[in-house]
């Protein structure tokens, strides 16, 4: 009777590491100093919401069979990001009231960003769609070229995520390349 409630959860110790993985690659001082996002709270939160949003694509990715798991995982992914959220801003001092109003905008906007770069990945040119929403969301400015070589990095991001057996993933391993702003071929 009792093992019951102690019996771990897979797709919550799971969601829980990508989780990690994905906090310690938004951490990556290149993606600050070479590709020039800003080094501020919402700059950090875009690229967590960006690592966290390229595991859930790839989780996403996945075939019917492994879907019911990936779909589990994903929302755990999610549940300890915006967790995470809450208990950053309650350590900031943010009172009860006002915390559940700061993370429903954050919600908000991180999905208006997967909308936004969900369309960039599915046009005919995802390099120039991405760099330009994430010129609007990270740098807040209308010129995709300050976004250019971050957009590489998240294309490169996402084809070493694609590549990565989905039950690995799933299993909450995962394994994220170095921030590099170059490509193999252009668009």
């Amino acid at each position: 009777m009792f093992k019951a409630l102690f019996k771990k959860n897979p797709a919550l110790e799971a969601g829980r590491a990508l989780y990690a993985a994905a906090v310690e690659q938004a951490r990556a001082e290149r993606l600050y100093t070479d590709a020039g996002v800003p080094d501020t709270v919402e700059g950090r939160f875009e690229m967590v919401a960006l690592h966290v949003y390229l595991l859930m694509r790839r989780l996403k990715a996945d075939d019917a069979k492994e879907a019911a798991v990936s779909k589990d995982v994903s929302q755990s992914l999610l549940d300890a990001m915006f967790q995470n959220m809450d208990d950053s801003l309650r350590e900031l001092g943010v009172g009860d009231l006002v915390v559940g109003k700061k993370i429903r905008k954050l919600a908000e906007s991180f999905y208006g960003r997967i909308g936004a770069y969900e369309t960039a990945f599915g046009g005919d040119k995802p390099g120039v769609a991405l760099a330009a929403a994430m010129a609007r969301n990270i740098f807040e400015s209308g010129d995709s070229e300050v976004a250019q070589k971050l957009a590489i990095y998240v294309r490169n991001a996402d084809n070493v995520l694609q590549s990565q057996s989905p039950q690995r993933i799933a299993g909450g391993i995962v394994s994220f390349p170095a921030p590099e702003f170059h490509e193999a071929a252009s668009e």
